[in-house]
Formats: C-alpha cells, sequence, structure tokens
C-alpha cells in the first residue's frame, strides 16, 4: 500500500515540475524569492493546474537577520 501511495506522490510531482516547465518557469532564474515560490506551488498543484489552477506568489518577505 505504501508503495502505491508513493508512487501516486511521484507522479503527481512529475506532471507538477512538467507544467511549470511548459509555463516557461525554468527558462530564467527566479529573482526573488516569489519567483521560486510560484514555481514550487506549481509543482505542489501537480495535474490541478491542467485544470485551470494558476498558483502564483506575488509577494513575499524573508525574515532580516538581528543586528
Amino acid at each position: 500500500m505504501m508503495r502505491i501511495v508513493t508512487l501516486i506522490v511521484l507522479i503527481w510531482l512529475i506532471v507538477g515540475a512538467v507544467a511549470a516547465g511548459q509555463r516557461g518557469y525554468y527558462s530564467s532564474s527566479p529573482t526573488n524569492c516569489a519567483g521560486v515560490g510560484t514555481i514550487a506551488l506549481t509543482v505542489i498543484a501537480g495535474p490541478l493546474n491542467y485544470f485551470g489552477v494558476n498558483p502564483k506568489v506575488t509577494d513575499c518577505t524573508l525574515p532580516q537577520p538581528t543586528e
């Protein structure tokens, strides 16, 4: 049973990675955390990308180090 779940999750992520590639997200390196977040959300959304889901991260802030 665990192998089936692992296989389904792996296929899900591969489909999401293909969708991100088709949208051109890999053609240039992301310039900020929003670009990286968009790629990650697209991969996680998997096959839902082909049913109209278009996840985007428009703004993100990273914690700043304390001095």
